[in-house]
């Protein structure tokens, strides 16, 4: 008799070791939400995005690199993010995000990304120094969408990012400018936005032919060490013409989201919520595991 009794309490035991740790798993699963009207209207001044800015992650060894995300003119980190941040974080990836580039006071209704840009690298230079030394990470890998995949290639050139940084992905990267008529389009679908055009140095900065852009191609677009992905579709407005976003050079890899899947009508918003380019964004990160999206109708602004 207890014999039966001490194997059933192993039994049961086990049971509730195996359930608890299912339901702590569980537990740790968040939303994606793959739709851009609801996550651009998470706009927020400080709030970080689903998953991300845990200081306490550490990287394990199946992904041993925090990812740190960036948002791009006019946005903010909550409003960005409400799908790669919780994708990344359900893979097992520590997740970081900020905020960078307010400008008279834009940061508090949550309008970023406006202010000089050379300025705004040196915030994602010290946002890094921070995610490294909390995490023990050598180097962090970097996601950005539309200035948010430019910027971070000044802290690589001239701010020492190159020593520090494995990978850079840009999600309709302004690499080589736009035009005026494009930032207000952007600005026009974002909470907020239009009350700061009069006071956007990072605008003036993103127009194609502009000094600082100039400088920044300058002597080559890459730079050594780096691993460079940018992700783009056919149908942007706001980065034009759209083949500027790609980049040349050692070390690069450019894609068109509709030689993937001709369904894709995403244009420059859709970007982050869009799940063939944020498939694309888990291959960019772990090349050896890569992600075959399904191709499924994208829509302009909302995602899918």
């Amino acid at each position: 008799m207890r014999r039966v009794t001490s194997s059933t309490l192993a039994i049961l035991l086990a049971a509730v070791t195996l359930a608890l740790a299912a339901g702590s798993a569980g537990a740790q699963q968040l939303p994606v939400i793959y739709n851009g009207a609801l996550g651009y209207a998470q706009t927020s001044p400080n709030g970080s995005p689903p998953g991300a800015n845990d200081w306490t992650c550490r990287p394990g060894a199946a992904h041993p690199r925090p990812v740190v995300l960036v948002h791009g003119t006019f946005a903010d980190m909550s409003n960005s993010w409400q799908a790669l941040a919780p994708l990344l974080h359900n893979r097992g990836y520590c997740v970081f995000a900020l905020n960078y580039g307010a400008q008279n006071g834009s940061g508090a209704v949550g309008v970023y990304g406006i202010g000089d840009i050379a300025q705004s690298a040196v915030q994602l230079s010290t946002f890094v120094d921070q995610v490294l030394a909390a995490t023990g990470a050598e180097k962090a890998d970097l996601v950005g969408h539309s200035q948010g995949g430019m910027m971070p290639r000044y802290y690589l050139k001239y701010l020492g990012g190159a020593a520090k940084v494995h990978a850079l992905v840009g999600l309709s990267p302004s690499n080589h400018g736009t035009s005026l008529d494009g930032l207000f389009t952007l600005g026009s679908h974002l909470p907020g936005a239009s009350s700061f055009f009069g006071a956007c140095p990072a605008c003036g900065q993103q127009e194609a032919g502009s000094q600082f852009l100039a400088q920044l191609n300058s002597g080559g677009e890459t730079m050594p060490g780096v691993d460079y992905t940018v992700i783009q579709t056919r149908y942007d407005e706001v980065v034009t013409p759209y083949a500027s976003a790609f980049l040349s050079g050692p070390g690069v890899t450019n894609i068109l989201l509709q030689s993937q899947c001709p369904l894709d009508l995403g244009e420059h918003l859709s970007m982050p919520y869009d799940h063939i380019a944020d498939a694309d964004v888990l291959t960019a990160l772990d090349p050896a595991n890569p992600v075959q999206p399904l191709c499924t109708p994208i829509g302009p602004v909302v995602g899918g």
